[in-house]
């Protein structure tokens, strides 16, 4: 078995972080590097898929369990507007390889991210 991710360690109370948010397969906390003026990020709770490519074809409910989490945080957040984005391979700007959403939002500034 492979050592347990951050996100794993910080779901299991290792590492400190605030959980804003949890559903039975998934939680939500703020990203410690904001690139919005909100970042959150949605994780599922388990490490078995390292990117989303992984997680789509192994347990599309999941998927979507990440993405509604990632809609009612937006809208409570947000207004209902944002971004989600996942980063899929290190040159893509995956650092951590427990597939993990992005959720950005909050007054971007257009070509803060790209189209």
């Amino acid at each position: 078995m492979s050592e347990p991710s951050v996100f794993t360690r910080i779901y299991n109370g290792e590492i400190p972080s605030e959980i804003i948010a949890e559903t039975e397969n998934a939680f939500a906390i703020r990203d410690i590097a904001p690139k919005a003026p909100v970042h959150l990020l949605v994780i599922p709770k388990t490490q078995d898929y390292r990117d989303v490519v992984e997680l789509a074809a192994g347990d599309p409910a999941l998927l979507a369990e990440m993405v509604g989490l990632a809609n009612t945080l937006a809208h409570e957040q947000t207004g209902g507007d944002f971004r989600l984005v996942f980063n899929t391979g290190a040159d893509a700007g995956q650092t951590v390889f427990h597939v993990h959403a992005h959720v950005l939002g909050g007054g971007l500034s257009e070509g803060s991210l790209g189209a």
